[in-house]
């Protein structure tokens, strides 16, 4: 009996240790599993920022910073006195370093017209643009075009450099190795030819230089002008009548004297014929 409730009291006494080694277990568990995750937390926010810096450094660098871009723009406005808003336009594209390179004007019984094209530094194109958006009284369009041209400035530099460097070594070829006439003649052609390719490459990049360095803006300015029907006949006022009568009568004077001037000889001739005859009267 005695043995039994021995037995009894070890088995409740083994599951009381169980069950406290147990919980201190979990609890021991969640302490370091809480620590864990927080600091996992961190690192991979840390590791997130990393990766956004990073990817936005290598797209920036992907950007071409030497873009070769020709820019232009037609564009027709209206406003109210075509004279003065050229001259404004024009204080503003000298404001800006541009310059005018042609301007038409043209006058109807409707409107006034006038058309003229800026040369305008690239860097302030959108600034010119925008200025002669705020004198002018009505936008009825505006057309922008971008041409990159990039790819072809850079295939004609390099195709430039290569046939320098064939010319250098043709030139060296023509000092040291050509030693006949036929030798020399044929080295003299081919230096000929490949110094005319390097002129057009070069006459090439200077034009596309330019037409990047300063874009082109056609402005159409134009007035609204009251119909005035022209009458069939002009009736002369008294004044005009005067005044054409004075310029009849000198042009007639200059002619009488010239006339004189130009007979002059048969003048004489009737004065001296005039005087004998008058003596011979006389006698």
């Amino acid at each position: 009996m005695k043995a039994m409730l021995l037995k009894n009291r070890f088995k409740i006494l083994v599951i009381t240790l169980c069950t406290f080694c147990y919980a201190c277990n979990n609890n021991s568990y969640k302490e370091s599993l809480t620590t864990e995750t927080v600091d996992i937390s961190d690192d991979f926010q840390i590791a997130e920022s990393d990766k956004t810096v990073n990817s936005y450094k290598i797209d920036q660098s992907n950007i071409p910073l030497d873009l070769k871009i020709i820019k232009s723009a037609t564009a027709r406005y209206k406003v109210k006195n075509v004279k003065e808003a050229t001259s404004k336009i024009k204080a503003i594209a000298q404001k800006n370093g541009a310059y005018i390179s042609d301007l038409r004007f043209q006058n109807d019984l409707y409107k006034k017209e006038n058309r003229f094209t800026i040369k305008v530094p690239q860097k302030y194109f959108d600034t010119v643009m925008d200025s002669v958006n705020i004198i002018v009284d009505f936008v009825e369009y505006e057309n922008i075009t971008t041409k990159d041209v990039t790819e072809e400035y850079i295939d004609i530099e390099t195709r430039l450099k290569t046939k320098i460097e064939v010319k250098t070594r043709y030139e060296t070829i023509l000092r040291k190795n050509a030693k006949t006439v036929e030798d020399i003649l044929k080295t003299e052609d081919k230096l000929r030819i490949i110094q005319e390719e390097i002129e057009a490459a070069q006459g090439r990049l200077k034009y596309l230089t330019n037409k990047v360095a300063f874009s082109t803006i056609q402005i159409d300015l134009y007035e609204s002008v009251d119909y005035k029907e022209t009458p069939e006949s002009y009736t002369k006022t008294f004044w005009n009548s005067a005044k054409e009568g004075l310029f009849n009568g000198w042009y007639f004077i200059e002619s009488f004297i010239i006339i004189l001037i130009n007979i002059w000889p048969l003048l004489l001739i009737g004065i001296i014929s005039f005087f004998i005859v008058k003596k011979r009267f006389k006698k």
